[in-house]
């Protein structure tokens, strides 16, 4: 699996820059820092992982702080694509929240995201840009795309919702509830896929009773 879209590298490379180099260089810093962690991780280590000088890793990246931001930038967007395309006409809302929250619980307690979380917020209060990075392609991105979809059910008269943006933003966190900050924490292993359904079918049905229009169009 690619960690970079090739078309966005070629967009956002300078001149003479090789996306597959870049894409190359990614993997080995996606390496070095899952094993490393931020602070441990060099440049040096960076060049040997990626099979390139460190004068080339200059070329693509001014520094370590850029790369990391870039990396986890690419992979969130790269592993939320497959959530983030949520069909506004399908309003079996229950059907399409089930796959979405469970989707997303699966790839955030997945262990190299949460190394990933954990490197972020060893930083953050020096480098703020990186949590903000962090969260806008991530958490931000999927309630968003979420919220607009949650619109979209509510002008069909499925949902009844005033604000669609908080109403993303709880669901998100009710199938996240009592699973993320234990695995984050390091309290429990990544949960199973049953696990992750129990818990996220239990938020689509508290979501919907908070939320379903009292005379859906589409009720049987």
């Amino acid at each position: 699996m690619s960690l970079v879209d090739t078309t966005r590298d070629a967009e956002e490379g300078g001149a003479g820059q090789d996306s597959r180099k870049r894409e190359q260089i990614m993997r080995g810093a996606s390496q070095v820092f899952l094993e490393k962690g931020f602070d441990a991780a060099s440049m040096n280590d960076i060049a040997r992982a990626a099979g390139v000088s460190k004068g080339t890793l200059y070329v693509y990246f001014e520094n370590k702080e850029r790369l990391f931001i870039e990396l986890i930038s690419a992979e969130k967007r790269e592993e939320l694509f497959r959530i983030v395309m949520l069909d506004f006409e399908n309003h079996d809302v229950e059907a399409v929240l089930k796959k979405f929250g469970r989707e997303l619980c699966t790839i955030l307690t997945k262990p190299y995201y949460i190394k990933a979380m954990r490197s972020v917020f060893s930083i953050i209060n020096r480098m703020p840009e990186v949590g903000a990075e962090f969260y806008s392609n991530g958490p931000m991105l999927c309630t968003q795309l979420l919220a607009k979809y949650l619109d979209a059910q509510t002008k069909a008269g499925i949902l009844e919702i005033e604000d669609c943006l908080l109403a993303a933003q709880q669901f998100v966190e009710l199938s996240q509830s009592g699973v993320m900050r234990s695995v984050l924490f390091g309290v429990i292993d990544s949960p199973g896929p049953e696990e992750i359904a129990r818990r996220v079918d239990s938020a689509v049905t508290i979501f919907m009773k908070a939320y379903k229009a009292p005379q859906s169009a589409f009720a049987n």
